[in-house]
């Protein structure tokens, strides 16, 4: 075989290629790197993982709804789950790294969301917002946790707040309960945490938070008392009705106050316990420490005196009743009524409080000038009567005793009880009288009187007397018709005497001269002219007064009529 023509050998020239990083890995690798620092940024401030359980999910969103404390994010929830028995809801927390020293025994997680109360509004904004989880670290210290059971409701205060917890005793709440104002003077200054669980026979015990700085105003004797804003009070002054603020009516309130004498006792400490009293005036009897136990025996009806009614002297409160008792012995004639009363001598006593025995000495002085104990009516509306100290002078003698611990004081009977008995007596008499005899002799009486009024002879009389009278009028007309010309002639008459009076006058002054006047015919005349003179005077007189009574021929001169 022939082969082809011979392919001449031509040497290839060697191609040297330079390999390098190319620009286009840069993308990924910056990529890897940004992603591995935002994956490390995240876990460096990712924290633990928080579980709730919370009695529903009510407003929660799993992803979105945020745990916050004064309104800085501290984690997101989760996830949200129900429980296996699905009693309740559980709620994953994923908090942030910082927030992981606060997750103690002493923090505290609640639901914001809009809330109305009677005595408050709260979490308005969440409206707009949406509803969050706060969380309440609580104090320093504590054992950490990662579990942690919701509260329902917020707690009144926060852990930060200043100011101080005291615990209050009652046996009773009342309108109070958790997140009920504590006042003071009106002003609002801490509220009701709560109350322990309530034990039977056993006082409740409220736990309530004053802040600062009326914290120190709370003294160790200082007391409190619910003032529950609506109070209607009939007691021995009337009525009282007594209205707080709208709150104070809606959601309750307590109040407390330190008297000026009791400003020296010491600061109260945290935790302190005071009693609850059920309104001012039992708050502020409780200051009397001393309390001297009297014994009062009355023999009628206490009706509307009780237990804690007041006892007065003079009108002023110095104590209160403390029982009222029924004691019935067979071998006495009447029924005891033993009531047993507290006075507080610190009322109404300065100095140091006496002994029992000088107190003795000093009531037995008080009981020989009169003092005794009586049952006054404190108010006619509503019955109530108090236990009332007087003196009554002229009170039988009488001693003060013992009864055991009691200083036993006389009685006297009641105003109420006086007015029965006087009421009973006159009712006595009147029920002595003969009043059936009496109605009797009245109405024989009456009959006869009727009969003679009626009977034909009162009539006649009557008719007599008619016909008489009707003749005397017809006289008195004659009598004026005939005397009026005499009567009118009697002046003239009168004139003429005069003026024959006058006439012998002047003849008895001729005769002088002839006559003399020692003579028997002077002194005959003298006495003559005399009697024409009274006489004239007479006439004169008579005609005057007939003249002004006309009527005096008929009825004669009275008494009334002026004499001249």
């Amino acid at each position: 075989m022939n082969d082809g023509p011979a392919t001449p050998n031509i040497a290839t020239p060697e191609i040297h290629t330079r390999r390098g990083l190319s620009l286009i890995w840069l993308v990924p690798i910056i990529a890897v790197v940004v992603a591995g620092f935002l994956f490390w940024r995240t876990w460096s401030q990712e924290g633990p993982t928080v579980t709730l359980t919370f009695q529903t999910a009510d407003g929660l969103i799993a992803g979105q709804t945020k745990v916050r404390h004064k309104a800085v994010d501290l984690g997101t929830v989760e996830r949200i789950d129900l429980s296996p028995d699905m009693s309740h809801v559980i709620i994953g927390l994923r908090m942030r790294a910082d927030a992981a020293r606060v997750l103690t025994d002493h923090a505290k997680f609640w639901v914001v969301r809009a809330r109305f109360t009677p005595g408050s509004i709260s979490g308005l904004e969440t409206i707009v917002s949406g509803s969050y989880i706060e969380m309440d670290p609580g104090p320093p210290g504590g054992v950490a946790r990662r579990q942690f059971t919701g509260l329902e409701t917020p707690p009144a205060v926060r852990s930060d707040e200043p100011g101080r917890s005291f615990v209050l005793t009652t046996p009773r709440l009342g309108s109070i309960s958790t997140g009920s104002l504590v006042v003071y003077r009106d002003v609002t200054v801490g509220e009701v945490l709560g109350y322990d669980p309530i034990s039977p026979g056993q006082p409740i015990r409220l736990h309530i938070f004053v802040r600062a700085p009326y914290d120190d105003y709370v003294h160790e004797d200082s007391f409190f008392w619910n003032d529950s804003g609506f109070r209607i009070n009939a007691g021995a002054d009337g009525f009282h009705v007594q209205v707080e603020s709208l709150q104070a009516v809606l959601a309750g309130a307590l109040a407390f106050d330190t008297p000026r004498e009791a400003r020296a006792s010491p600061v109260a400490k945290a935790g302190a316990e005071f009693p609850l009293f059920p309104d001012e005036d039992t708050g502020k009897a409780s200051r009397y420490s001393t309390h001297i136990p009297f014994l009062v025996h009355f023999n009628g009806s206490v009706r509307g005196l009780a237990a804690g009614s007041p006892v007065e002297l003079y009108g002023i409160p110095i104590g209160t009743v403390q029982s009222v008792e029924l004691a019935v012995d067979a071998a006495k004639p009447s029924i005891d009524v033993p009531v047993h009363l507290i006075i507080e001598p610190q009322r109404f006593m300065s100095g140091p409080t006496p002994t029992q025995a000088e107190l003795v000495k000093i009531l037995q002085r008080l009981v020989d000038n009169g003092m005794r104990a009586q049952l006054k009516s404190a108010n006619l509306l509503t019955g109530q009567l108090v236990v009332a100290f007087d003196f009554f002078p002229g009170a039988p003698a009488a001693r003060v005793t013992m009864d055991g611990p009691a200083i036993v004081i006389p009685s006297q009977p009641g105003d109420i009880e006086n007015i029965t008995r006087t009421l009973s007596d006159v009712a006595a008499k009147l029920k002595a009288l003969p009043l059936d005899e009496i109605g009797t002799n009245i109405n024989a009486t009456l009959k006869a009187v009727s009969g003679i009024a009626n009977g034909p002879d009162l009539k006649n009389a009557l008719r007599s007397l008619s016909g008489a009278m009707e003749g005397a009028q017809d006289m008195v007309k004659h009598l004026d018709a005939g005397l009026t010309p005499a009567l009118k002639r009697l002046p003239d008459i009168a004139a003429q005497l005069q003026g024959a009076a006058e006439r012998v006058n002047h003849l008895a002054g001729s005769a002088d001269s002839g006559y003399g006047e020692n003579s028997q015919f002077q002194r005959d005349l003298t006495r003559l002219l005399t009697q024409v003179n009274e006489t004239a005077r007479s006439v004169r007189l008579l005609a005057d007064f007939l003249d002004e009574n006309p009527e005096a021929l008929v009825r004669g001169r009275t008494g009334s009529t002026t004499e001249r």
